[in-house]
């Protein structure tokens, strides 16, 4: 992913992308909270970065100077006539049209419609459970054998796409949210990609109506009319990539932080009715997202003389460790009583699928939990996280003794 020069001074020239942010960016953050809690980097044409839980949260619920037409910090900034809808509705979308964008979905997203989706998410993590223990081997690869297959399966399942095409919905995860720094010409392939593959499917379900959510949107009404087939495409494509990676990385990182941490693994195993609380610790203590929006027009915040179209990242993982905002904030305490964590966002974009997260995450963990309640790290130093906005393992080898 990495395309620029490392990074030499953190506060004046970050960079998500580099490796080391990659691999531990919880050092740098709390370096940069302590002598420039909003830096800036020109890379990318020019991205401010509050690693503050106050100024996070402040920006995210100012879409008066702020706008969200595209939530990826890439090279190149989508025109501004895609404003109100943006790239990606209603994660890209700016106000009043976001809040009927975002309004039609959350039916699909309800906590009764997810519970619905548990009996065969629980099926299929047992079956991939049965793939691994057929293999007979004793280190297995958590993210590569099981965290990426779940959120893929259950997705696909949801909107009506092939489940063996899987290979193709990781691969425009990759090219969307972790090429951020390629060339124009091959991010613009990219997305062509996975518009030309999302219109045949549309396409299809034009002509076949089924019960999924493709129909569903395709068949929903927005202000007295039908959605676009491009309105279409573009939110089915934000729930496939969107749906997929960020699910996949918690899954990961809390295998990980159970993996390397064995007194919090046998509190799990000998009281589990304590991963509920666990879960929402480990999401805020490893949140997955950062999100981005523009500047819209020259300001100052905080001191910061920001400029139009200066891109600002919301780094939720950075409020997740403001001790300003939590207490022990660097530690993993997964009996936490009180947590209003910002894993899923802050402000009118919070995360309207956070029920199905919470339930694959769960459920993801339960089933490992019950198969394998004795696990650790292989080999601490063969662990690889994906960079960029969404963090999560990408090479997770575990060490397994089944029940």
């Amino acid at each position: 992913m990495e395309q620029h020069p490392p990074v030499i001074d953190w506060a004046t020239d970050f960079d998500h992308t580099d490796e080391t942010w990659a691999a531990d960016p919880y050092p740098i953050i709390e370096d940069l909270r302590q002598r420039c809690p909003v830096p800036h980097t020109e890379r990318f044409g020019g991205v401010w970065m509050p690693v503050r839980h106050e100024d996070v949260a402040a920006i995210a619920n100012d879409t008066e100077r702020f706008t969200s037409r595209s939530i990826i910090v890439s090279e190149h900034r989508p025109p501004m006539e895609l404003a109100p809808e943006g790239i990606a509705p209603p994660i890209s979308s700016d106000p009043p049209f976001h809040m009927d964008a975002r309004r039609m979905l959350l039916p699909i997203f309800s906590p009764q419609k997810i519970d619905q989706l548990e009996p065969s998410t629980r099926a299929y993590c047992q079956e991939l459970i049965g793939e691994i223990r057929a293999r007979g081997a004793g280190v297995v690869d958590a993210a590569e054998d099981y965290a990426q297959h779940i959120p893929v399966r259950v997705i696909a399942n949801m909107l009506g796409l092939p489940e063996e095409d899987a290979d193709q919905f990781r691969g425009f995860v990759k090219d969307i949210l972790e090429g951020v720094a390629l060339p124009l010409e091959e991010r613009i392939a990219g997305f062509m990609g996975l518009f030309q593959y999302l219109q045949g499917h549309i396409d299809d379900h034009l002509a076949n109506p089924r019960d999924d959510l493709i129909t569903f949107l395709l068949e929903s009404e927005l202000n007295g009319e039908k959605l676009s087939p491009f309105h279409v495409a573009r939110t089915i494509g934000l729930l496939l990539i969107a749906g997929i990676d960020t699910t996949w990385s918690a899954i990961g990182a809390s295998i990980w932080h159970l993996a390397k941490t064995p007194s919090d693994l046998q509190r799990l195993i000998e009281d589990p009715e304590l991963l509920p609380t666990a879960m929402e610790e480990l999401l805020r203590a490893y949140a997955p997202v950062t999100m981005a929006r523009l500047v819209k027009e020259d300001m100052d915040f905080n001191g910061c003389p920001m400029k139009a179209e200066d891109w600002i990242l919301l780094s939720f993982p950075a409020a997740n460790r403001d001790p300003e905002a939590f207490e022990r904030a660097d530690e993993v305490i997964i009996d936490r009583k009180i947590n209003r964590h910002a894993a899923f966002g802050l402000g009118v974009h919070r995360c309207a699928g956070s029920h199905l997260a919470r339930m694959e995450l769960r459920v993801a963990l339960e089933v490992w939990l019950e198969n394998f309640p004795t696990f650790s790290l292989a080999d601490p130093d063969a662990v690889r996280w994906s960079g960029g906005q969404v963090r999560g393992p990408r090479v997770l080898p575990i060490e397994v003794e089944a029940r």
